[in-house]
């Protein structure tokens, strides 16, 4: 089984690959450690001190502060306990009009804006771009997922020993 060396794993997360190690990455068995690596990678590059638990998107994470588990993003704004849907307390740029739409779609591409809308998420702290949802106009803001981080952590003791502190 291959060990990557954290260079490597940076590099995946920056999209810096070259093809055919991406393919042997993606096609091969998963290395044990390539989490807690990838955790360790995360952690260096941000500026606060709160432990990453689960990555949930790019910029985002849900983290343990003090007793509470919150999302954050990588500029440090937080939005609120990981079991609410983050988006909620997010910036939202609706595209819902014929012009709107056209600046993504062109020609016979572009749905007609009675029928579709593309909701684009901001953090309010860095305006960073989160999430992108194209739905049907008055369809409910999706709640991606909520992970079961205890169950996570509790089929990894060692893991969660290392990041959670508890055995």
């Amino acid at each position: 089984m291959p060990k990557y060396t954290k260079e490597t794993i940076a590099d995946l997360i920056d999209g810096k690959l070259a093809w055919p190690t991406l393919k042997n990455i993606m096609s091969g068995a998963k290395d044990p450690e390539r989490f807690e690596l990838y955790l360790e990678i995360l952690q260096e590059r941000v500026e606060w001190d709160e432990t990453i638990l689960v990555p949930i998107a790019e910029h985002l994470y849900v983290v343990q502060k003090e007793n509470e588990r919150i999302v954050k993003c990588d500029c440090g704004h937080e939005f609120c306990d990981y079991r609410m849907n983050w988006k909620l307390f997010a910036l939202v740029y609706v595209r819902n009009t014929d012009e709107t739409l056209g600046e993504i779609y062109e020609g016979l591409h572009k749905p007609p804006a009675d029928w579709s809308e593309i909701r684009e998420y901001y953090c309010p702290g860095c305006a960073a771009q989160l999430e992108v949802e194209a739905v049907t106009p008055g369809y409910p803001i999706i709640f991606d997922f909520c992970p079961d981080i205890d169950g996570f952590y509790d089929a990894r003791p060692e893991l969660k020993k290392k990041i959670l502190g508890k055995s």
